[in-house]
């Protein structure tokens, strides 16, 4: 077993669990051969000395009492991007720390710098700090999305001390770093984008972000498995952490949150990426279906809640008869377990005799939805591709689904009804449940099913 040689020390690179031996599976997170050697950063220890010669370490700060703390009305910074302002929860909070990650060439740089654009319009200070690309490469991309105003700061640096020198001397409201993986601190000898740098660069960014009061985006860079890389602590230490996801060869581009303590987690942002960048878009679900077949099996529309947005995606599913003993299943944009699930279902409860065909599921438009509520979409498409049936043109479904064959209840039943009514769906189908709670509604045809057994009649 390895051992840490003299000045270094083994870490986690998920939970920053810190061991003076190699380990091949960690003791906090329990994730296997995560370690990696990394050179101890030694402190000098004047800072504790001089704080006791004042007598701030044992006086300085003292406890408060819960009812002495005053609250001020939380004021946010919109940027100016609508669906950027949703997914954080209403615009930046004053001093938080929000990490950005996302693939490659997927648009982290061009929806930041198109943020700085709007902020600075609107008066703020911003310094963007880039250690990926010059200051001519920046420009270049700048004129392509629009004029600025002075207001923007433009830094190239990686060395953490210049860094900070910089944003405690302008004192700027708003700083983007792209990227966390260039950033390096003299005093620790490792490479830029190691545990070790990483973990320092960000706690020096979450220091200025909560003593200056300066809101700190931060990009990082993403592994092969969709997560940022670097220690997984990163993602603890940073308020907000959102992920830009889509095909970078398509125009759609999602933005979703998964951490934020100022807000929801359910948003999203549905971007376009255009010649002149990153175009809002207003209806997604109008977006989501467009170029829908019309007169083909196996399409159906179903409606997942993001959040407080409803969202229409198109449901396509295909089973044919499979030319080899083991069939293939196979499905893009939901859960593969969710659907092989379902088809057993289907079998047991409906006898349809689909175990030995190959069956694809496929959310259109790149969408990926984990919702229960398009388990009745799921289970209809695949019906349809089966009988060989089409499914009414303008019909929509949701629901879930149990192993007994029955269609449970889903929240905002309402919502749902009323998008399906706005984009001129003329029938839906629902849990019965979900209708006996429902109000009159006027302009579309309601559809309540019980179970399984009840689709078959309607396909």
């Amino acid at each position: 077993m390895a051992k840490a040689k003299s000045g270094t020390i083994f870490y986690c690179q998920e939970c920053g669990y810190e061991s003076a031996k190699w380990m091949g599976q960690c003791p906090g997170c329990h994730t296997w051969n995560s370690f990696v050697e990394e050179p101890v950063r030694k402190s000098s220890g004047k800072g504790g000395a001089a704080e006791r010669s004042q007598g701030l370490s044992s006086q300085g700060k003292r406890p408060s009492i819960l009812s002495e703390i005053s609250m001020d009305k939380e004021e946010r910074i919109l940027t100016g991007i609508g669906e950027l302002d949703r997914v954080l929860g209403g615009g930046v909070v004053p001093g938080s720390l929000v990490l950005v990650g996302g693939d490659p060439g997927i648009g982290k740089s061009t929806l930041l710098l198109q943020m700085c654009r709007l902020l600075a319009e609107s008066g703020k200070k911003v310094l963007y700090i880039s250690g990926e690309e010059s200051l001519q490469q920046i420009k270049m991309r700048a004129q392509r999305i629009g004029q600025f105003r002075d207001t923007l700061q433009l830094l190239c640096e990686t060395n953490l001390g210049e860094i900070e020198g910089a944003i405690t001397r302008e004192k700027p409201e708003i700083v983007i770093i792209d990227s966390i993986q260039t950033m390096y601190q003299e005093e620790v000898s490792a490479a830029p984008g190691s545990v070790s740098q990483v973990r320092e660069s960000t706690g020096v960014f979450l220091k200025l972000a909560k003593g200056y009061g300066i809101s700190i985006f931060i990009v990082g860079h993403v592994t092969k498995e969709g997560t940022v890389a670097g220690p997984r602590v990163l993602e603890h230490m940073v308020d907000t952490v959102l992920y830009f996801e889509g095909d970078r060869h398509a125009s759609y581009r999602i933005l979703r949150g998964v951490k934020n303590r100022f807000g929801s987690t359910n948003e999203i942002g549905v971007f376009e990426m255009r010649q002149e960048g990153l175009c809002e878009v207003k209806n997604p679900s109008e977006f989501m279906l467009n170029g829908k077949p019309e007169g083909a099996s196996g399409s159906v529309v179903s409606c997942s809640m993001e959040g407080t947005r409803p969202i229409l995606v198109e449901i396509q599913a295909l089973v044919c008869q499979s030319n080899f003993g083991f069939p293939r299943r196979q499905a893009a944009g939901t859960d593969f377990n969710r659907v092989n699930l379902l088809m057993a279902v289907l079998e047991k409860r409906l006898g349809l005799q689909i175990s030995g065909c190959d069956a694809y599921v496929n959310i259109a438009g790149g969408m990926k939805v984990q919702e229960p509520a398009i388990d009745l979409g799921i289970v209809m498409a695949v019906i349809s591709s089966f009988k060989n049936r089409p499914i009414e043109e303008h019909m929509i479904a949701f629901g879930e689904v149990g192993l007994s064959g029955e269609v449970r209840a889903v929240s905002q039943a309402a919502i749902r009804v009323s998008e399906a009514k706005k984009l001129g769906f003329g029938t839906c189908v629902l849990p019965k449940v979900c209708l006996d709670k429902l109000p009159k509604t006027e302009g579309i045809r309601l559809i309540g099913v019980q179970s399984v057994k009840d689709v078959m009649d309607i396909i």
